[in-house]
């Protein structure tokens, strides 16, 4: 059986890789991909995801923009993160597909319309064009069978400032709309949160790219060296693997110049992974809620475990995995489906 989802995405090393293993995934069936601004502005967003839609020969699945800016606050994007055009050192070869004549939240509320209990939302990047198509359609949480959300930071240091992730301090507001929207949820369809605390611990390393490659029949061996010059650029003969390597090694090195080791956190395809196999993670149930007036601490996601606030818990907080089992199925997943773009 297929999985219906909708795919909203600030496209992104990891998100890109996050696309990938959802084009290999054939218990995945993409509705739609729609795309906010976040990691860059949403129109590059729009063109990376049709790029590699392109590239990987994927079936014509509709790109919608989205919002361009947050609810209320002035766009942060992250260039220095995930390079010029959001796929790090990566030139994918521009796309001939057209973006869609539609905006995101009008794909969002018709899908859901369409396919009552049956799609999966899978939100990779700020959490804007959900906000908004809430505001349109507040019956969107018990449309959908689930949300998955990459975002937040509970009993973990932020990545944006000390207490903040992401995807979450680019659109607090937004985050808050939908959290408190998704409240009164049955426990099996509460939004599955991917949140720092787990997603950190998924570290990929060169090995993962060599033996995607090693999988693909790319030639010569895929190698990504620390001692590399910066930039290096791969020789792989298959362009997925080759254009894969480049962004990801952008974002290794990144990870290097911050102190954390010549490595990659992938948020995104984890979110991925759980969206069509939750039970890759074990979860916790809380009440989530996003602080907005902090001096220091806006955009902190806040999970109350215990029911002191005595709200209804809205969140089931991915909490344990097995990252190396996780990386084994990715690395089967996507160098499997890269094979057929060998010479």
């Amino acid at each position: 059986m297929t999985q219906k989802l909708i795919l909203d995405v600030d496209t992104g090393i990891d998100d890109s890789l996050a696309l990938l293993y959802l084009l290999a995934s054939p218990e995945a069936e993409i509705l739609a991909i729609t795309c906010t601004a976040g990691n860059v502005p949403a129109r590059q967003v729009a063109i990376n995801n049709l790029a590699w839609l392109e590239l990987c020969g994927a079936p014509q699945i509709e790109v919608a923009l989205g919002s361009e800016v947050p609810v209320i606050a002035p766009l942060m994007t992250t260039e220095e993160t995930h390079g010029d055009q959001g796929i790090g050192w990566a030139t994918l070869p521009a796309p001939t597909r057209a973006l869609s004549e539609r905006h995101a939240t009008q794909v969002w509320i018709e899908h859901v319309r369409a396919h009552p209990g049956e799609v999966i939302g899978l939100v990779t990047g700020p959490l804007t064009n959900l906000a908004l198509a809430l505001r349109i359609e507040p019956e969107l949480p018990r449309l959908l069978q689930r949300l998955v959300v990459m975002g937040g930071a509970f009993n973990h240091e932020g990545n944006t400032t000390p207490t903040t992730e992401w995807n979450i301090a680019v659109d607090p507001d937004a985050a808050a709309i939908v959290f408190q929207a998704f409240s009164g949820l049955p426990a099996e369809r509460r939004p599955l949160v991917c949140a720092l605390d787990l997603t950190e611990q998924i570290e990929m390393k060169p090995e993962h790219i060599r033996r995607i490659a090693e999988l693909a029949g790319s030639t010569p061996a895929e190698v990504i060296s620390p001692d590399d010059p910066e930039g290096t650029r791969s020789q792989a003969s298959n362009p997925v693997v080759r254009h894969l390597s480049d962004a990801v090694r952008f974002y290794m090195e990144f990870h290097r110049d911050q102190g954390q080791g010549f490595l990659a956190h992938m948020h995104d395809p984890f979110a991925a992974a759980l969206a069509l196999h939750p039970e890759m993670a074990a979860t916790r149930a809380a009440t989530v809620d996003v602080e907005l007036s902090g001096t220091l601490t806006r955009g902190t996601t806040v999970a109350d475990w215990r029911g002191m606030w005595g709200r209804e818990h809205n969140a089931a907080i991915a909490w344990e995995t097995d990252p190396a089992a996780f990386f084994d199925h990715l690395v089967e997943r996507v160098g499997s489906f890269a094979r057929a773009f060998t010479p």
